[in-house]
């Protein structure tokens, strides 16, 4: 639905005000989720319940995501489990951004709107959730961990103007200045 309506409104409401080539506007490339998991010398059931939580909120098997190198200071060894990561494209991005703009991020305690500073210099945009339970498929009698979800939206817009502009479009609301 959020597909359709980006497609058909909000590409030529971009394309008139800005008056530029369909083509050559902003748009949404990829949602990448990182699912950090900490726990996992303790027990691979702790993992697997992560995994499982993760393909409950994307639809999408993770990957695994393992150390590159020992760090002595975070009691990290190589080829140690890190985290769970899912990239998502197409349909199901979009399935998911509209999840997360009029499920989740509404029912946040005290949100009054997400942070304007969180874009890179490439006009990406990164949130951090953290609580997975805010997820309306996380089963919260099976919830071992408060894990936190670190979500990064990819765009190819050239600017933060532009990015911004995007993301507001298609529903993310913004704190107030």
């Amino acid at each position: 639905m959020l597909r359709s309506e980006f497609q058909k409104i909000i590409v030529k409401n971009f394309a008139s005000s800005s008056k530029r080539n369909i083509h050559s506007l902003p748009k949404l490339k990829r949602v990448v989720i990182n699912y950090r998991i900490t726990d996992v010398r303790e027990s691979q059931e702790a993992t697997a319940a992560a995994q499982t939580e993760i393909m409950a909120i994307t639809g999408q098997k993770p990957r695994l995501c393992k150390a590159k190198k020992s760090v002595a200071a975070f009691k990290l060894r190589q080829n140690e489990p890190l985290a769970f990561k899912v990239t998502l494209r197409g349909a199901r991005m979009y399935d998911f951004v509209e999840k997360l703009f009029n499920l989740v991020l509404p029912r946040l305690r005290d949100f009054r709107g997400l942070s304007n500073t969180a874009f890179d210099t490439a006009g990406n945009y990164n949130l951090t959730i953290h609580d997975q339970t805010y997820f309306p498929e996380i089963d919260l009698d099976k919830v071992t961990k408060i894990r936190a979800v670190q979500i990064t939206f990819n765009l190819s817009a050239s600017s933060q103007e532009e990015a911004k502009m995007l993301l507001s479009a298609l529903g993310l609301a913004f704190k107030k200045e």
